[in-house]
């Protein structure tokens, strides 16, 4: 629906109408068959492969128009498609497609002392509210996953993508109609204005669960100004922590893939902490990461241990710590031990993605054990946490609440689980 909001009662109308129409191709979906589900996203893979020049047309105006109003690199790295890029977003589509349809499965089934047979089975949350910045292709794994676990999904990106994101979803309609599914169960909100935002979280009555993946300022308006219920994408403060019984070749690897491979993104490291036992393999790590131009903000130990190489390096700032750079910098602590290391991440982490290269099993048992973080990982890259890297064929996001998902959300985690239960006569006395 592409309507010039004007007034509040304009933005009001618009929120409902998208509201409405959600919630009725919500209880189509949730009907709808496996195959017929199957048949929508095979059209879309196809479609976004056939026509991505429509596509990369509109990405290279969003871009242009990106650059003209200062976006820094990483914005617009998110902000790019390009054909290998767009072949991914079409790959996903198909991993979505192959795996299990949630909807009905039965997780668990027990019986009764007076003979009920209770279980507990898969449903649709009902309809989703996406809201996102930058990111292009949240359109279309937003959709897909949707689609499969037979959700409706209302779609908000930023204005920055809007061009882009208007021929995706002109693709995403098209594959619904394809396989004779509403098209309203995948909508575009077609204007960027954030009063339709507003009003669109005031219906709680029409829709389930909003989700946004951005920037902490989104983050925030939506939590404080959401009627419906809410769980957060929150920023990516993640951590590489250097073991003393870490191996050196290990540490340098995983450390600058974890920061420099793509520094932009939510699993990208922020900050590496290194035991003093192991801070000879620190020079070495530098360098990997000097070499992609990575800038390193550090404690006075490390300061220290790097200049005495003769390493670029800047004193850190408090501010230093627990900061989401979104860019190449990153902060570098040494620390007296695993203990420390935890202490650090607690204060400073947010729940994203914690991990430690060490082969000492004890010290990976405890930092699994004792962390908090959606994903922790041993003796890998942060750059893991991510739903088509774990196995899920795409995310709609990694979630930092612990309600009721914690971590990357593929078609499970976009359903919840009702009891059927199953007698013959039975009363209760």
């Amino acid at each position: 629906m592409n309507v010039n909001a004007h007034s509040a009662q304009d933005k009001t109308r618009l929120a409902r109408a998208l509201g409405e129409r959600a919630r009725a191709a919500s209880r189509s979906l949730g009907a709808a068959p496996t195959a017929q589900k199957d048949r929508a996203l095979e059209s879309l893979a196809r479609r976004l492969r056939e026509g991505h020049r429509p596509i990369l047309e509109a990405n290279a105006a969003d871009l242009d128009q990106g650059k003209a109003q200062g976006l820094s690199e990483a914005l617009l790295d998110r902000l790019m498609l390009d054909e290998k890029r767009l072949e991914a977003v079409a790959d996903a589509v198909l991993q979505v497609r192959a795996l299990p349809d949630p909807i009905g499965e039965v997780t668990s089934t027990w019986r009764r002392p007076n003979g009920l047979t209770v279980q507990k089975v898969r449903i649709p949350l009902g309809v989703i509210l996406m809201i996102y910045e930058a990111r292009p292709n949240v359109t279309v794994d937003a959709a897909a996953l949707c689609l499969k676990s037979g959700n409706a999904v209302i779609l908000r990106g930023g204005k920055e993508a809007l061009q882009t994101n208007l021929a995706l979803h002109r693709v995403v309609a098209a594959a619904l109609g394809d396989a004779g599914l509403a098209p309203e169960g995948a909508q575009l909100v077609q204007t960027p204005d954030r009063e339709v935002m507003l009003a669109l979280l005031q219906l709680d009555e029409l829709i389930d669960l909003a989700i946004p993946r951005g920037g902490e300022g989104l983050i925030r308006f939506v939590a404080q100004n959401a009627r419906v219920p809410v769980i957060k994408h929150y920023k990516g403060v993640c951590h590489v922590y250097v073991h003393a019984a870490a191996d050196p070749r290990k540490a340098l690897e995983i450390t600058v893939n974890a920061k420099a491979q793509r520094p932009g993104v939510c699993n990208a490291a922020e900050c590496l902490l290194i035991d003093r036992a192991a801070i000879g393999t620190l020079p070495a790590i530098a360098r990997g990461l000097i070499e992609r131009k990575v800038e390193l903000r550090c404690d006075p130990a490390a300061l220290a241990a790097l200049q005495q190489e003769g390493l670029p390096a800047v004193p850190a700032s408090p501010e230093d710590w627990g900061r989401e750079f979104l860019d190449r910098i990153l902060a570098v602590r040494v620390v007296e031990g695993l203990d420390e290391a935890m202490e650090h991440i607690a204060r400073y982490g947010s729940l994203h993605t914690e991990a430690i290269v060490t082969q000492d099993l004890s010290a990976a048992a405890r930092f699994t054990r004792e962390v908090v973080a959606s994903a922790v990982m041993v003796n890998a890259s942060t750059r893991f946490n991510d739903g088509g890297e774990l196995g899920l064929g795409a995310e709609i996001g990694i979630s930092t609440s612990k309600l009721h998902a914690f971590g990357p959300m593929g078609l499970a985690e976009l359903t919840a689980q009702r009891f059927v239960v199953v007698g013959d006569g039975q009363v209760r006395g």
